[in-house]
C-alpha cells in the first residue's frame, strides 16, 4: 500500500469513526449469514427500504438451516415489495446449496463464496470483509461513484477496461487491517455524501484529494450509461373474481419477468384471453367486461404497459386448480405468497370496485 492509498484510507476511517453508520440491523450480532441477507438485499436498492424487510425476513428466517427448507412461496412473501426478485430466488437456493455442500457454514473461500447463485464478486467481497475483516476489495454503485470522481475516471463503468480501472483502484486503497470498517465506511461515503446528485462536497474527508472536486467534474462523473429508447410492452391481465371475493392467480414459471411469483394471468391479445376465457366458462366472454386503471411497470430492461380487464363469474372450472399452476386467493384471509406488485394494485383497485 503506497502513502497515497494509505491516505486515502485513513481519511476515510477517520470520516467513518466519527460519521458513520453503525447501528444498521445487520450490523448487529454480525455473522456471514446476516450479512449475506442484507448485501443481496441492498442491491440496487436504499438502506432505509431495505431495513423494514430485512427485519423481518430475519424473524421468520434467523438461519441459513430455516431458509433451505422454506417453501420458495414464503420466501418470495417476503420479498414482496422490495422488487428484482430472482435475488430471493438465488437465496433460497444458495442455502439449500450451503446446507448441501457446505454443512451450513458460509465458505471462507472467495472463489466458493462467488460460485453462490447471485453472488458475484464484490457480493463475495463484501460478506467476506464485513464478516471475517478480510482485506477483499468491493466495487458496488457506491463505491464506484467515489473512486470515479475522487480519480477522475472517465468512461462508463460497465467498459470492460474501465472496470478493470476501477478494481485496481478498489484492491489498492483497500487497507489490510480495520478492512471491516473501511468497506462499510466507502459504502456509507457514496450513499450519504458522495450521492449521484448534489453531492455534499464540502462535508466530504477526501476532499483535498478528490480530482473531480477540483475541476468541477462532480456532475459529469461518474460517467453515465449511454442512453438507449426503453423498450414498450403491453399485455392484458385478466383479472377473475368468483361468487366469493376470490381472484385468481396464476404461478409465473421459475425463470424469466417475476419468476416464480403469483400474477394474475396474462395475454398478449384480446383473442388469446377470449379463448382462454371460453375454454374454462363458456359464455362467460361474451358479459360485460370491467376495465380497470392501466398498470405501468417498469422493469431493468423495459417498460410494461398492463391493462386489467375484471371478469366476474358465478361457478369454478375443473380446469382451475393447484395443479394446473393456477389458484384462488382470498384477499380478506391472504394466503403468505409471493406477488408480482401489479397484483397488489389490482387488489387495490378491487376495493374500489362495486
Amino acid at each position: 500500500m503506497n502513502d497515497l492509498s494509505r491516505q486515502f484510507a485513513n481519511a476515510v476511517l477517520d470520516w467513518f469513526d466519527i460519521a458513520g453508520r453503525k447501528h444498521l440491523p445487520w450490523q448487529q450480532q454480525r455473522t456471514p449469514y446476516r450479512v449475506w441477507i442484507s448485501e443481496i438485499m441492498l442491491q440496487q436498492t436504499q438502506v432505509t427500504s431495505v431495513i423494514p424487510y430485512y427485519q423481518r425476513f430475519m424473524v421468520r428466517f434467523p438461519d441459513v438451516q430455516t431458509l433451505a427448507t422454506a417453501p420458495l412461496d414464503e420466501v418470495l412473501h417476503l420479498w414482496t415489495g422490495l422488487g428484482y426478485y430472482a435475488r430471493a430466488r438465488n437465496l433460497h437456493q444458495a442455502a439449500q446449496r450451503l446446507v448441501s455442500e457446505h454443512a451450513g457454514e458460509f465458505p471462507r473461500e472467495h472463489a466458493q463464496v462467488q460460485a453462490l447463485p447471485g453472488i458475484g464478486r464484490s457480493t463475495a467481497s463484501a460478506i467476506l470483509a464485513l464478516a471475517h475483516d478480510e482485506p477483499h476489495a468491493i466495487l458496488d454503485g457506491n463505491v464506484k461513484r467515489v473512486l470515479s470522481r475522487c480519480f477522475a475516471i472517465h468512461g462508463y463503468s460497465g467498459i470492460k477496461s474501465v472496470a478493470a480501472q476501477l478494481w485496481q483502484l478498489a484492491e489498492v486503497n483497500t487497507p489490510l487491517l480495520r478492512a471491516a470498517d473501511y468497506t462499510q465506511a466507502i459504502m456509507d461515503l457514496g450513499a450519504t455524501l458522495c450521492t449521484r446528485s448534489k453531492p455534499r462536497c464540502t462535508e466530504c474527508p477526501l476532499r483535498n484529494q478528490c480530482l473531480a472536486c477540483a475541476q468541477g467534474l462532480q456532475n459529469q462523473l461518474p460517467t453515465r450509461k449511454p442512453k438507449r429508447q426503453r423498450p414498450q410492452r403491453t399485455a392484458l391481465a385478466l383479472v377473475v373474481v368468483d361468487a366469493q371475493g376470490r381472484v385468481l392467480l396464476e404461478r409465473r414459471p421459475p425463470a424469466g419477468v417475476w419468476g416464480g411469483l403469483w400474477v394474475c394471468p396474462q395475454f398478449a391479445d384480446e383473442p388469446s384471453l377470449q379463448d382462454w376465457v371460453q375454454q374454462r366458462w363458456p359464455g362467460a366472454a361474451d358479459t360485460a367486461w370491467q376495465m380497470l386503471a392501466d398498470i405501468h411497470h417498469a422493469f431493468t430492461h423495459f417498460d410494461l404497459h398492463l391493462q386489467p380487464r375484471l371478469l366476474r363469474i358465478e361457478h369454478h372450472s375443473d380446469v382451475v386448480a393447484d395443479t394446473d399452476g393456477y389458484r384462488w386467493y382470498d384477499v380478506q384471509r391472504p394466503d403468505r405468497l409471493g406477488l408480482a406488485k401489479p397484483v397488489l394494485l389490482i387488489f387495490g383497485m378491487l376495493r374500489g370496485v362495486s
